[in-house]
C-alpha cells in the first residue's frame, strides 16, 4: 500500500478530490479559504478585544482549523512516511530555465541554492522572506481572500470578484517569474 501512495498520482485524482470537497462545502453552506485561519486563530487568542477585525464568533470556523491541522499532519506524514529518495520529476525545459538563473537541478523538492539550510539564513533571503510574507498577508487581506479561497471556492460559486482576483494572481505570478525573479537572483 505504501508503494502505491509513494508513486506520483495523475493530476485528475487531485482534481476529483477537490471537486468532491467543493461539492460537500457547497452542500453544507461553507466557503473554503485557507488564509481565514489566521483571522480565526487571532480571534481565538483574544485579539478581538483590541482589533475589530478579529471580533467574531471564531467557533463557527473550527471545521476550517481542523482542515489546517489535517494539512499540516498530511505534510508531516508525506515528508516522513511517504518520502521518496528520488528528486522531483521536472521537464528538461524547466531544468534549463533553472540553470539559466544559476540554480542546479533540484535533488529534492526544490533548489538547494534557494531553500537549502545553508542559504536560508543569508540576510538577502531573510529580507526576501519577510517582504514576501508581508506582501502575501497584505494582498490576501486586500483581495478578500487567498488563492485557494478565490480560485477554488470563489470560482465554484461563480463569483465575479474571485475571477478578477484569480486573473490578478496569474498576472502577478507571471510578472514575478519572468521579470522580478531574474532581477532578484
Amino acid at each position: 500500500m505504501l508503494e502505491i501512495l509513494r508513486q506520483p498520482w495523475p493530476w485528475y485524482v487531485s482534481g476529483a478530490v477537490i471537486a468532491l470537497v467543493m461539492i460537500l462545502l457547497l452542500f453544507f453552506g461553507k466557503s473554503f479559504g485557507f488564509s481565514s485561519n489566521f483571522r480565526t486563530i487571532c480571534a481565538a487568542c483574544g485579539a478581538g478585544k483590541h482589533v475589530p477585525l478579529f471580533d467574531f464568533n471564531w467557533k463557527t470556523q473550527i471545521w476550517n482549523l481542523l482542515f489546517l491541522v489535517g494539512v499540516v499532519l498530511g505534510g508531516v506524514i508525506s515528508s516522513t512516511v511517504l518520502a521518496s529518495d528520488q528528486a522531483v520529476q521536472i521537464s528538461q525545459a524547466t531544468i534549463q530555465d533553472l540553470q539559466a538563473l544559476g540554480f542546479a537541478p533540484p535533488q529534492g523538492l526544490q533548489p538547494d541554492e534557494l531553500f537549502g539550510l545553508e542559504t536560508i539564513f543569508h540576510l538577502k533571503n531573510i529580507w526576501i522572506m519577510l517582504g514576501g510574507g508581508f506582501l502575501i498577508g497584505f494582498g490576501t487581506r486586500y483581495a478578500g481572500g487567498c488563492t485557494s479561497g478565490h480560485a477554488i471556492s470563489g470560482l465554484s460559486d461563480l463569483q465575479w470578484p474571485s475571477l478578477v482576483a484569480v486573473i490578478g494572481f496569474f498576472v502577478g505570478g507571471l510578472i514575478m517569474s519572468h521579470l522580478l525573479f531574474p532581477l532578484i537572483f
